[in-house]
């Protein structure tokens, strides 16, 4: 069971996936736990599981085997209403492809989560302040294509952070940009985890990504193959 201490815990996690007649097994008894506050990155070559174990802890699917829990709840049996509640109460998103909306401004981007999740008086205070949290307090009424990569980065994290979620899930963060943006995302992630304790999990292929994070797990088949402690 998930004691206190962890914002994360996953027990014996399995995923099977039926191809016809063909059994896929995606995970095979996957356990670890994250703490509040925590960097934590999940590396491992393609076919590893590392997609399908994303897609759990950001409770967009549910394991065939095992427990996760998130903040203390046993969320891995929740219906598919119960898990976007969670989904929009306790995890942000940052995509690799950024996934705004093009004809809206940052500041509308932003906003989208507190109108699932049916705030109005404050929406548009809380959009801004991600925004300025991010480095974008002037840039609030552009739309995505008059912003560069990294900035439009900057509105999907603003976005992530805004609802203050448990973790922000990270999937490939920094694969769309160049090299200097790609430092100033990786950065930005930090200040955000060393200024506001927001618990941090990385999904990439990248080696240089993945160094800052705290501690790595590697998957390969389906399992950790081995955990990395970073500092």
């Amino acid at each position: 069971m998930a004691t206190q201490d962890n914002v994360i815990r996953v027990e014996n996690l399995t995923k099977v996936y039926q191809m016809g007649e063909i059994e896929v097994h995606a995970l095979r008894g996957v356990s670890f736990s994250v703490h509040p506050g925590e960097v934590l990155a999940i590396m491992g070559p393609s076919g590893s599981g590392k997609s399908t174990l994303m897609n759990m802890i950001g409770c967009l699917d549910i394991p065939t085997d095992g427990d996760y829990y998130l903040e203390g709840e046993l969320v891995s049996t929740l219906n598919d209403d119960e898990l976007a509640t969670v989904r929009n109460q306790k995890i942000g998103f940052v995509f690799q492809k950024f996934n705004l909306l093009p004809r809206a401004t940052a500041l509308a981007n932003v906003e989208l989560p507190l109108r699932y999740a049916g705030i109005t008086n404050e929406r548009s205070e809380m959009a801004k302040d991600a925004l300025e949290a991010v480095g974008l307090g002037d840039r609030i009424q552009h739309q995505p294509n008059e912003l560069s990569g990294g900035q439009q980065q900057r509105v999907a994290i603003a976005r992530a952070l805004v609802n203050n979620p448990a973790i922000i899930l990270a999937d490939e963060p920094t694969g769309n940009l160049d090299s200097t943006s790609g430092d100033e995302i990786k950065k930005l992630l930090l200040d955000l985890n060393h200024n506001n304790g927001t618990t941090l999990i990385i999904v990439t292929h990248d080696p240089e990504v993945a160094e800052i994070a705290e501690r790595v797990i590697h998957l390969r088949d389906g399992m950790i193959e081995s955990e990395e402690v970073l500092v």
